[in-house]
Order: structure tokens, then C-alpha cells, then sequence
């Protein structure tokens, strides 16, 4: 279905990892930023406890729909899903301080750094962060690219690992995966 819209969506390994994780944290509480067409969001649930909700948030209605269809159609009750409708970067002051256990970014690189300090004030200590696309494209090691994108990749990579708010990895799963476990 993603592939039909054009959209991206994540690798069968990324999202064994992204399940991988969940169910490492006993997650309950998730936020996806980038619902797409509920392909990550179903790798997440299949890790999270049977009680865990999904918040997940895009601006657009129609993956919404589609998401919402495919999260039917794979037998996870609505009751597990929050779809918010909106722009992320509206959307995230909105939710709560330190109650979600993980958060995963799979949204415009212009919005990682945004998306990432958000993600610090939402988690709860130890909770995990997961930025979807750490590999820039394959571009992240490549000293002579210097496209945004690629530039945007970077600067969140190093500002997640010299901080010491969080323990990061770079997991080279699908587009690359930043995970960050905060302190």
C-alpha cells in the first residue's frame, strides 16, 4: 500500500527493530511522529504490552484512513491507536511530560531537531528514542555531501551523542536507525 501512494516505508529489519525495542522497554506508552500508512506503527504494536496505546501523528488525513484500515485489517483494536491529525511540531507541546516510554521520528529531516528536543521532555528516564533515516540516504559518511538533508542528519546525530542527556546508537538497519535511551 505505501509503495502505491509513493510513500517510504520502513524495511522488515527496521522494523524488527523497532519491535525489538518496544518490547525491550515494556513499552505502553508510544508516539510515532509519521503515521504514513501504518506500516511502523504495526512493527511497534507487535512489540508493545498487550495494554500499550499507539499516539501516532500526520498531517495527512488520506495515510491516516489507510493506516487506520491497516491497523484493522492486522487485528489491533482501535482502543490501541491514537491517530491525531495535524503537524507534528503543533501537535508535540500538547502531549504530556515524561509518559511515554518511546518515541519514533519518521518525519521530514527539517523537523528532526524540533521532533528530538521534544522527545526529551516526553520521555520518561529511560524511555527510547528512534530517528528513522540516520543514514541519510546512504550520504551520512560521504565528507562531500552538503544537502540539507544530509547536513540536518548529521547535526542530530552529534547533538544527540554529545549530550548527556542521552546514550545513543547508530543501528544500520533500512535508511538507519539513531536510537537514543535517555538518561
Amino acid at each position: 500500500m505505501a509503495h502505491e501512494l509513493g510513500l517510504p516505508c520502513v524495511s522488515p529489519g527496521a522494523g524488527s527493530v523497532l519491535s525489538l525495542l518496544a518490547a525491550a522497554g515494556s513499552a505502553k506508552a508510544v508516539v510515532e511522529i509519521g503515521t504514513g500508512t501504518g506500516v511502523s506503527g504495526i512493527w511497534l504494536l507487535r512489540g508493545m504490552r498487550p495494554d500499550g496505546v499507539l499516539t501516532t501523528i500526520d498531517v495527512e488525513h488520506e495515510h491516516q484512513r489507510i493506516a487506520r484500515r491497516v491497523f484493522q485489517e492486522a487485528g489491533i483494536a482501535p482502543s490501541r491507536t491514537r491517530i491525531i491529525s495535524g503537524r507534528a511540531l503543533d501537535v508535540l507541546p500538547r502531549l504530556a511530560d515524561g509518559a511515554y516510554d518511546l518515541i519514533f521520528v519518521d518525519a521530514d529531516t527539517t523537523e528532526f531537531a524540533a521532533c528530538t528536543e521534544a522527545a526529551l521532555r516526553m520521555l520518561r528516564p529511560g524511555g527510547i528514542l528512534i530517528v528513522n533515516g540516520a543514514h541519510a540516504g546512504g550520504r551520512i559518511t560521504d565528507p562531500s555531501a552538503r544537502d540539507v538533508d544530509t547536513l540536518i542528519v548529521r547535526e542530530t546525530v552529534k547533538a544527540i551523542r554529545e549530550s548527556e542527556d542521552w546514550i545513543p546508537a547508530v543501528i544500520p538497519s533500512g535508511a538507519g536507525l539513531l536510537a537514543a535511551v535517555k538518561r
